[in-house]
């Protein structure tokens, strides 16, 4: 790896989101169970673009590296960064993010599998353990992780687009302003309620709040304990905070 030679060190700085995904965009190369997508969230198209550059250059494992033309719904840029799925996929995100450390400064990267709802700390052996590293193990991992997704999740909702941004998830509906949410937790429904503190709130503004949202969000039941809303779907559950 190597800086390309118009960014230093620290020229991405503040630009570049800590949390980034992996395999929950399409691959335009190949079959999604032979190819690995990353995907980064950059604030401003010059910088996506500089950062897709330093990337398709730097590491001659990586096949592409596209920003996104214009912004997505929430205002932002994504770059897009395709490599081969090998028994080595592990060391080769993680290498990656020690040269985008080095433009931006991040040292606490977290991702996020498969449009999951909860990220977590990109260690090695996170990156190992999560991210399969051939298509038969690819296959069975996105089965077993339907509901671990916050598009199939709300699969009740009539959205216009639905978007996370970190750790906060923002859905927007036509002729609407969009309604924005903190992602807390996710897991089955016995671990959530068994691990949220406080009582049910049925007070009436509790009870106005959740009308609103399973208005607005689709026919879940929605619970509320002190400021967390627990949407439920099956046998699963996500905690999430207005903001």
């Amino acid at each position: 790896m190597r800086l390309d030679e118009t960014l230093l060190a620290g020229d991405l700085q503040g630009l570049v989101s800590h949390v980034f995904e992996i395999d929950s965009y399409k691959s335009k190369i190949g079959k999604d169970g032979e190819m690995v997508v990353l995907s980064f969230t950059v604030d401003e198209k010059s910088p996506a673009d500089d950062l897709a550059r330093f990337l398709e250059m730097g590491y001659d494992y990586i096949i592409d590296a596209d920003p996104t033309n214009g912004p997505t719904d929430n205002g932002k840029y994504k770059v897009f960064v395709e490599l081969k799925r090998t028994r080595y996929i592990a060391k080769e995100i993680f290498d990656i993010l020690d040269g985008v450390e080095r433009l931006t400064g991040i040292k606490n990267f977290k991702f996020r599998y498969y449009k999951s709802f909860k990220s977590i700390p990109a260690t090695m052996e996170n990156l190992e353990d999560l991210v399969p590293k051939d298509q038969g193990t690819y296959e069975e991992r996105i089965s077993n992780n339907r509901l671990n997704n916050f598009s199939n999740f709300f699969n009740k909702s009539y959205l216009e687009s639905i978007n996370v941004t970190d750790d906060n998830i923002s859905f927007k509906k036509m002729f609407a302003e969009s309604i924005n949410m903190k992602i807390k937790d996710f897991g089955p429904k016995k671990y959530i309620y068994e691990n949220l503190e406080g009582k049910i709130d049925i007070e009436p503004k509790a009870m106005s709040e959740i009308m609103f949202l399973t208005k607005a969000l689709g026919n879940y039941n929605i619970t509320k304990i002190n400021n967390n809303y627990i949407f439920e779907n099956e046998d699963y559950a996500a905690v999430m905070e207005k903001i």
